[in-house]
């Protein structure tokens, strides 16, 4: 298998536009909700099976990009952290990716392989958002889809803060 070369300059902006696409993302999926969405848990279908809810997908969420930081100084490491209260776990998350946007912004070495870190944590709690958003909408907590090919993503914006949906591209 080839590797991608981690001192290329367009790896390292895809990347980055790859965080800020999971922070646009992430975003609308957690804003202006509550505690009532993320200790939500969808219905079950087998009474030995358990969702997580909201909360835990999105400290594991923090935990992944905690990991791809790791990843990037070149001391891999995994942490399980315990769910933190809401508005703490949605802070920890868009922290944690601000902070790998950063060194990825900074210039400093990749000391891990690319694709590698884009196949597992990045593409992960892409993934993870997708949960989010079908919780939430099963949860009554309203919510828009888009045409995501016209969202307005910056590359280097990772907060929560993010340009408010143009309603022309939003549909029910």
């Amino acid at each position: 298998m080839s590797q991608l070369p981690a001192d290329d300059p367009a790896i390292r902006l895809f990347l980055r536009h790859a965080l800020a696409t999971l922070a646009y993302r992430a975003g609308k999926a957690v804003r202006g909700t509550d505690d009532g969405f993320a200790d939500f848990r969808a219905p079950q279908p087998d009474p030995q099976w358990k969702s997580n809810s909201p909360r835990e997908i999105l400290a594991h969420m923090g935990d992944l990009m905690d990991w791809v930081l790791s990843q990037l100084q070149g001391s891999p490491q995994w942490h399980n952290s315990p769910p933190l209260p809401w508005t703490d776990e949605i802070a920890r998350f868009f922290a944690a990716l601000t902070a790998v946007d950063q060194h990825l912004a900074s210039g400093r070495p990749i000391a891990y392989e690319p694709g590698k870190m884009f196949q597992g944590g990045i593409a992960d709690a892409l993934t993870h958002t997708g949960q989010l958003t079908m919780l939430r909408r099963l949860s009554g907590h309203k919510m828009k889809g888009e045409s995501y090919a016209q969202a307005d993503i910056e590359i280097g914006r990772t907060t929560l803060e993010q340009t408010p949906a143009n309603a022309k591209y939003e549909f029910d």
